[in-house]
């Protein structure tokens, strides 16, 4: 867990102390508040699906969840205070055997407390890969198979769907994204700074003809990175990137909008001046030819580490918000320090009464704590729209199919088969 300086700087030190305090199921007068009620009104609860949910665990189950050892040794200081921190965050019991099983408890309890119909859309995440498509074991933070995101979205239907991982670098990308579609994955996940994986690289041609055939969206980070090391190639994560992506007739959901960092203007040549990631995003929304192929998740969106001119941005373009999709980025509401709802209520987005109901909120259910808190997001007369919140409409929609020049690049032969599937 990082916080920036800058425009973060005078919220440091968290409001809500360091550590989650997971407090047991809502009271009632919090569960039935003026504000709770008010944030439900016009949202169908069916069609509230949070995109962005990361599955994590140390792999005491059957899971076959893996973690990188640096994770867990004050040698490293930083990834083991952030597995700490992002364990804490889910609340997990410090149990032989009971630290996977734990957190999906915890989300049971969390969805339990939204509205009837709600789901979580749990995140897979593959280990980092080189450029002849091998496994990197060292460079990789983690790696969640896409086999227990699946069968926990499949044996818990009422709570959780599930985004599939898949490297487009690997030998088997095309057959692995097959194989995800035919098992209800609703989208790829990527995070390309941590897994090695260059968005504008002709490796991954044949991943988006793919996608763009079956209709998998593309949920993939751009902008700075700070809470996942592995592979470490900032420039990856630039949002001008994506493009290779979108003109094949891949739909391309940006995580967090690009919110945090810098990146190198790439339509000003490969030394251009750098520039706020999140402009980068906005450029693309804004060209004619990506309506309907680009959006943006608004996942984290208020954490102290990011933009507040970039969340202003954010609730006042209005005509942005039948692209955009609601994720919470759980468990990181979760972490204590990253959200101030102080600096939200400074900012003026927030109105200051408030403030004492959200945090009470937060320190029961941080996922009703994020949906509450976006609700009540204002600029002048414009807050999120309601679409912001109903993504079940975006994960089944059948999108159109792509021209046949996005369809080229199909060569299997070029990589390195992988020495297992997952």
């Amino acid at each position: 867990m990082a916080v920036a300086a800058g425009a973060g700087a005078a919220y440091l030190w968290p409001e809500q102390g360091l550590l989650n305090p997971c407090e047991a199921v809502l009271p009632p007068r919090l569960a039935s508040h003026e504000l709770v009620r008010a944030a439900w009104e016009g949202i169908d609860a069916a069609r509230m699906w949070d995109c962005h949910v990361h599955l994590i665990g140390i792999g005491d189950s059957p899971s076959g969840v893996w973690i990188n050892p640096r994770m867990q040794t004050w040698a490293h200081p930083l990834e083991f205070a952030q597995r700490l921190f992002f364990l804490n965050a889910g609340c997990t019991h410090d149990a032989p055997g009971r630290v996977d099983s734990s957190y999906v408890e915890r989300m049971h309890n969390l969805v339990d407390g939204l509205a009837p119909g709600a789901k979580l859309m749990l995140l897979a995440f593959d280990y980092a890969h080189d450029a002849a498509g091998e496994r990197q074991l060292a460079r990789s933070a983690f790696h969640t198979p896409n086999s227990y995101a699946q069968g926990l979205a499949h044996t818990h239907p009422r709570y959780f769907e599930w985004i599939a991982s898949i490297h487009p670098y690997r030998l088997d990308c095309v057959e692995a994204l097959e194989r995800a579609a035919q098992n209800g994955a609703r989208a790829v996940k990527w995070l390309p700074p941590a897994m090695g994986i260059d968005p504008s690289s002709a490796r991954c041609d044949r991943f988006y003809a793919a996608a763009a055939r079956l209709g998998l969206a593309l949920l993939t980070h751009a902008g700075a990175e700070k809470a996942v090391h592995g592979a470490a190639e900032h420039t990856f994560g630039n949002p001008l990137k994506l493009r290779r992506a979108l003109d094949h007739g891949v739909r391309v959901v940006v995580a967090h909008c690009a919110s945090l960092g810098q990146d190198i203007d790439l339509d000003r040549g490969e030394n251009g001046p750098a520039t706020e990631s999140f402009e980068l995003f906005a450029r693309l929304m804004d060209d004619p030819k990506y309506v309907g192929r680009l959006f943006g998740d608004i996942s984290a969106i208020a954490q102290v580490n990011r933009s507040a001119a970039a969340l202003r941005r954010i609730v006042e373009r209005s005509d942005w918000h039948s692209r955009l999709l609601n994720g919470s980025d759980y468990p990181l509401p979760g972490v204590m320090p990253l959200i101030s709802v102080s600096r939200v209520v400074d900012l003026g987005l927030v109105e200051r009464a408030n403030a004492p109901v959200l945090m009470q909120i937060r320190a029961h259910n941080p996922l009703l704590f994020d949906f509450v808190l976006k609700r009540l997001l204002r600029v002048g007369d414009r807050r999120l729209a309601p679409s912001v919140f109903h993504t079940r409409d975006f994960f089944l929609a059948q999108p159109s199919q792509p021209n046949a020049g996005a369809d080229r690049a199909t060569d299997r032969t070029v990589l390195p088969r992988d020495a297992q599937v997952s």
